[in-house]
């Protein structure tokens, strides 16, 4: 068994090399990161290595601590602050406010020199706050939401948080879309689970999948299918599209060999023994015309997938099995037997996240690639090609059960005298074209 395999059995304990989502104080900052001896992450102007997370549980916090040697962080033991006691005497309705306080920066007696004098003592950072509360002549006099606040905004300063996450398709999906959502191509995550649900993701599908969003599809897909069926992501041209993503997502060697690659020209292409009986019943001149008639369709939109798009062709060089630890990498070639299966039998699903490529033309030629009866979700940032292709289904009666969804989330924050929505969400989510195909007459 394999050093990856060994480890990953226990999903709940971090491993050498495994991904993390390391949350900083709260949301202020997400980090991606591989856990390693040698690993560093900054936090504020101070480095610290990633080495005391190896081996700690997945939801652990850790804490900023300073020492001779440089900071460090240290895994934190209960509460790291007292928020929590304050919020449970937050449900009586208070009397005092803050019309009496005057900032005038004259309210706090503790200095620079003294803080950092008590830092040079060894003063751990939850020592420093409670300091500077101590030494706030105004502190009680302020309500307990300007308390929390204070107490929140120190502890940013000096006694940073970091709390590990497990990289999962919610969490990426949260982070890529509050980080980098042009990456994704601004897919939030209740519009990932509504794809993957009206596309009938389930145990032992096989899902054709047309992923122009970093991977991040492909990996939700494979997290929800568990190492049953498989999963063929295809793309236009020679070059595939991107999958950086998938790799983050700590996929297990049974899961990552479900995860197959394949141009569409290759799943279009005619058996051997098809193009030999066409070719007998058709004459010479006729030849060049079915030529033409199978590649056109496709030529239409292969030359906008070529811009932008990164060639990954070193990656999928299969590895000579010689060390039993080395870990399999998802998106090998897909093997010519598992075609010939798919192009007899149909896959099971088709999801489609293709902002780039034009959506009627790229639905047209893959959804005969569908067994009958089979499921299809399509996403678009932009509903007008949505519902042209819609329309286009409906005239050549080619699905049913057509419709456009467009996924509505509001985020609220619950706290006790203070629950109501949040004053800055996402209001667009993408649309999603989804649908049943049948069998043409």
């Amino acid at each position: 068994m394999s050093e990856n395999n060994a480890c990953t059995n226990n999903s709940r304990i971090t491993w050498e090399g495994c991904s993390v989502l390391l949350d900083i104080n709260d949301g202020d900052r997400l980090v991606f990161a591989r856990l390693s001896p040698a690993a560093k992450l900054k936090i504020g102007n101070k480095n610290c290595s990633l080495q005391p997370l190896i081996g700690c549980a997945f939801g652990s916090v850790f804490q900023v601590e300073t020492a001779s040697d440089g900071p460090y962080l240290s895994l934190a033991q209960g509460n790291i602050n007292n928020t929590e006691e304050i919020r449970d005497g937050q449900c009586n309705v208070e009397s005092r406010d803050n019309r009496a306080l005057i900032d005038n920066n004259t309210a706090q007696s503790l200095t620079g020199e003294d803080i950092e004098a008590m830092r040079r003592q060894g003063a751990r950072g939850n020592e420093i706050i409670e300091a500077l509360i101590a030494n706030s002549a105004t502190f009680e006099k302020k309500t307990s939401f300007s308390q929390e606040k204070y107490r929140l905004k120190k502890q940013k300063k000096y006694a940073p948080k970091v709390l590990m996450r497990r990289p999962v398709a919610r969490s990426i999906c949260e982070a890529y879309f509050k980080k980098y959502p042009s990456k994704i191509g601004f897919l939030r995550v209740d519009t990932l689970s509504l794809l993957l649900s009206m596309a009938n993701v389930s145990t032992n599908s096989d899902i054709l999948v047309v992923d122009m969003v970093g991977g991040l599809l492909t990996g939700a897909a494979a997290e929800r299918l568990g190492g049953t069926g498989f999963i063929c992501n295809s793309y236009l041209g020679q070059a595939p599209y991107s999958m950086d993503i998938v790799r983050i997502f700590n996929l297990s060697d049974e899961i990552s060999k479900r995860i197959v690659r394949s141009p569409i020209s290759d799943l279009l292409s005619q058996k051997p023994e098809q193009i030999v009986q066409h070719d007998n019943v058709c004459n010479v001149e006729s030849q060049p015309n079915d030529q033409m008639g199978t590649s056109d369709s496709m030529e239409e939109i292969s030359h906008p997938s070529e811009n932008g798009i990164s060639d990954l062709a070193a990656e999928n060089t299969i590895i000579p099995a010689v060390r039993a630890c080395k870990a399999i990498k998802a998106g090998e070639k897909a093997q010519q037997e598992i075609i010939d299966m798919w192009k007899e039998n149909g896959f099971s699903s088709l999801i489609i996240a293709a902002p780039e490529l034009d959506t009627w033309t790229l639905v047209r030629d893959l959804l005969p690639l569908l067994s009958n009866s089979a499921s299809f979700a399509i996403y678009h940032q932009y509903l007008q090609p949505l519902a042209t292709c819609m329309h286009n289904l409906q005239l050549g009666k080619m699905a049913i059960g057509l419709q456009i969804s467009e996924p509505w989330l509001r985020e609220y924050q619950v706290l006790p005298s203070r629950t109501h929505p949040c004053m800055q969400m996402s209001a667009f989510g993408g649309y999603i074209l989804s649908g049943t195909k049948i069998c043409g007459s």
